[in-house]
């Protein structure tokens, strides 16, 4: 699923997709939020994202994603 993060006095957002589902990414942040740490998440790949949560402006998680149709992709 496509996870959208807004960082303050940041032009672009962090964009990802990660295999967490969208209730395990809503309770990170709650976590985050509540208890003052960084908020975490790991995308599909592995990678951690590390993001302050003073720093924090928003989390957009999107739907699941779905199979592409077209020709030519892989």
């Amino acid at each position: 699923m496509e996870v959208r993060i807004g960082v303050q006095n940041v032009a672009r957002e962090l964009v990802f997709e990660s295999a967490q589902t969208a209730e395990q990414v809503r309770a990170a942040v709650a976590e985050a939020l509540s208890s003052g740490s960084p908020l975490q998440l790991q995308d599909e790949k592995g990678r951690l994202l590390v993001v302050p949560v003073a720093s924090l402006g928003y989390v957009d998680v999107g739907a699941p994603e779905r199979g592409k149709v077209g020709f030519g992709l892989s």
